[in-house]
């Protein structure tokens, strides 16, 4: 970075942050949020971002505005014409924005996000990028993933940041979580759990086939009869069947808070809990993000998406098909999930509630795995 560019970034005061992905993956991009607002003394950080998105984005402390939108070229897209983008684009105009910085995953393209950020007439545009932007961004940094590695995605968002001189003074995922969330989770808890015996959130859903571990059932029953564990089960409304089904499977008295809950009394559960076992899916990260350990069914669809910076440990079985990038296992076999066996969650669960230490956290590429990839 020159030091013109040097100095325009310091000067920016008004700071647009685009994330148009979901919930996780805005959790994963609060230490890059906390650089950018760090950066310069009484900054203003708006996000832009889904829904989804939006529901996390209003637990960072750092971001002082949410603004929510369904972009055309995200999934699921938005198909109501025009009208809406172009009133988005009057919305950040408005906004007398001085700079923005377009946080993407390497297969996402930029150029439709920076094309908005310029059409809303923001000066200064950060992003990665594979090919030339020309005037879309002023500030391009080369795209090199996969074919030159895979960072964790935290450190993808922290390194585009660093380019324009900004660094947070703490890498750790951050929510703020309301005490009037905290309250009502403690409320729902009271009466039902019983606080001396060793308890655990289940998150046994994600919104891709590939990810959800079959065997959550098994993982249940063992330790609840052969631990004297309390299990409490979480999911969105859409989720009921599933766990139900788990539920059902497993034979053995739970809670479940499916459908329940919004995402800051979630967050407010997961805090409270010594333990979140989960897939790879939102939840994971918000554990990291509320500081809970967490046990992590890891399916090999991508490599980059590991809790960060939390006690944890990353079980999955290694296939020579992984990573897959996909929703839906293309072999039909799901073995990257379906061949970790139950007692091995059921270990790895008993080995974070006792503490025993594991693998370096908050390190790209440190698993805990069940074969050559990873394992120690």
């Amino acid at each position: 970075m020159t030091a013109e560019a040097s100095s325009r970034w310091l000067t920016a005061r008004r700071i647009l942050a685009v994330r148009l992905d979901a919930a996780g993956d805005v959790l994963m991009t609060t230490p890059a949020l906390r650089a950018l607002k760090e950066g310069v003394p009484g900054r203003h950080l708006s996000l832009l971002t889904s829904p989804s998105g939006a529901a996390a984005a209003r637990l960072v402390p750092e971001v002082d505005e949410v603004i929510e939108y369904v972009a055309p070229w995200m999934k699921p897209a938005s198909s109501d014409g025009s009208s809406e983008h172009l009133a988005m684009i009057e919305r950040l105009r408005a906004g007398h924005f001085d700079a923005a910085v377009i946080f993407t995953v390497y297969s996402q393209n930029p150029l439709p996000a920076a094309l908005l950020v310029h059409l809303a007439g923001i000066p200064l545009r950060l992003a990665h990028c594979r090919e030339n932007p020309y005037d879309l961004l002023t500030d391009w940094v080369r795209e090199t993933e996969p074919e030159h590695g895979v960072r964790h995605e935290v450190r993808r968002q922290l390194d585009l940041v660093a380019t324009v001189g900004a660094k947070p003074a703490d890498e750790h995922l951050r929510v703020t979580v309301p005490p009037g969330a905290t309250a009502h989770v403690g409320g729902l808890l009271g009466g039902t759990l019983d606080r001396g015996r060793p308890w655990a959130v289940m998150h046994v859903g994600a919104t891709a086939a590939s990810r959800r571990y079959p065997h959550f059932a098994e993982v249940a029953r063992a330790l609840s009869e052969d631990h004297g564990w309390s299990l409490v089960f979480t999911g969105g409304a859409d989720e009921a069947g599933l766990v139900e089904a788990v539920r059902e499977a497993s034979g053995v008295p739970s809670l479940s808070l499916v459908g329940a809950l919004d995402f800051a009394q979630l967050a407010a559960l997961v805090e409270e809990a010594p333990l979140l076992i989960s897939n790879n899916t939102g939840p994971a990260h918000l554990a990291a993000a509320v500081g809970t350990p967490v046990v992590d069914l890891y399916a090999l669809t991508n490599p980059q998406h590991t809790p960060w910076m939390v006690p944890q440990r990353v079980l999955f079985h290694d296939v020579p098909c992984a990573p897959c990038y996909r929703s839906v296992c293309p072999e039909g076999h799901h073995a990257c999930l379906a061949l970790v066996p139950p007692s091995v969650v059921v270990q790895a669960a008993l080995d974070l509630a006792a503490g025993v230490p594991g693998p370096p956290e908050g390190l790209p590429g440190v698993v805990t795995g069940l074969s050559r990839m990873g394992s120690r």
